[in-house]
């Protein structure tokens, strides 16, 4: 009987940690390929569930690449001005709009900026995240513990790398840029 018993409650862990795992998965679709994204609820949990809710209510369906830096990293999520298919779209404000959902406070970890990594974007102020953020191409040790890290890239980091790259001389602003076709969780 034990080992039944034994046998049923690691069944029940197996099954509840996938479940869980399964809840803080994304699909983020791009032109050529769906980039799986795993989300660090338990890292940055206000910002998890931001990206969330935004996703799932399709916010970033047709939100374009704003700004994309070869080397470091490519920039989108801004949904006011952002969004390619919306009357508010202008691409010359893109990188300046958020949400109309409040700024978020500051979730800092010591999760470092790898290759992959999906992190917040904010401007001067610690607590000024709202619905931007970016992928990194590669390592950026010099943003660790100054932005938040929410995620990162498990499968499909060769569609991110695809990403039309943007004007270097215009701090990676690009002209006619990619856009995320759809976001939503698995």
């Amino acid at each position: 009987m034990n080992k039944f018993l034994t046998k049923l409650i690691i069944l029940f862990f197996l099954l509840t940690n996938q479940t869980i795992s399964e809840e803080n998965i994304m699909i983020l679709k791009l032109k050529d390929g769906d980039v799986k994204i795993e989300l660090f609820e338990d890292v940055a949990p206000k910002h998890v569930k931001r990206i969330k809710e935004l996703a799932n209510s399709g916010k970033y369906d047709n939100v374009v690449f704003h700004r994309v830096i070869d080397g470091f990293m490519a920039q989108t999520g801004d949904v006011k001005f952002g969004n390619s298919s919306s009357s508010d779209f202008d691409l010359r404000r893109a990188g300046m709009g958020g949400s109309e959902l409040p700024d978020l406070q500051q979730e800092f970890s010591s999760l470092p900026h790898d290759r992959g990594t999906l992190s917040m974007a904010r401007s001067s102020d610690p607590n000024s995240a709202n619905s931007q953020f970016f992928i990194c191409f590669k390592p950026a040790p010099f943003l660790d513990r100054q932005y938040t890290v929410f995620g990162k890239v498990l499968e499909g980091m060769e569609f991110v790398d695809k990403i039309k790259r943007g004007d270097e001389n215009q701090n990676g602003s690009v002209e006619d840029p990619d856009k995320i076709i759809s976001f939503k969780s698995l």
